[in-house]
């Protein structure tokens, strides 16, 4: 009876950007050169966690659909109830009129820091406090940080 093939051993790579980043190919070449790290370090792949919002996000996800490398996507869940910790009447309503957990953002960074990724790419720009935190959060969890800064 043949031997099943083993499961691929991916890298998973923590990506946070900033929504105005402004330049998708240094985001491109970084996560290229994030993966052939990955393969130099006995990787069969990487596998790609992101928040998923707007701007280097989404970038960072098209770049992992052409390449065909598994992402998971973790967006904030903003509209969603507030956490125990959160604090009374922190609430705030946003352009749309819906109210909205302000600390939604920081909850998924630390989820996608839980997670466990070997490395954080962080495309950081005009002082987005959402990547900071993110980066961060990283840090204080041992993880090391790629920055891409344009």
């Amino acid at each position: 009876m043949p031997k099943p093939k083993p499961e691929p051993r991916l890298a998973l790579i923590g990506f946070t950007g900033s929504r105005s980043f402004p330049d998708p190919n240094l985001i491109d070449d970084g996560l290229m050169d994030v993966w052939h790290d990955a393969l130099e370090d006995g990787y069969d792949g990487i596998e790609l966690i992101h928040g998923d919002a707007d701007g280097a996000d989404s970038i960072a996800d098209a770049w992992a659909m052409r390449h065909g490398v598994p992402r998971r996507r973790r967006p904030a869940d903003w509209d969603g109830p507030c956490a125990a910790n959160c604090p009374q009447g922190h609430r705030r309503i946003n352009r749309r009129g819906s109210e909205y957990c302000p600390l939604a953002g920081h909850r998924r960074n630390q989820q996608m820091v839980d997670e466990g990724p070997v490395l954080v790419v962080a495309a950081h720009h005009a002082n987005s406090s959402g990547t900071a935190d993110c980066m961060r959060r990283a840090k204080a969890a041992g993880i090391p940080i790629y920055r891409l800064a344009a």
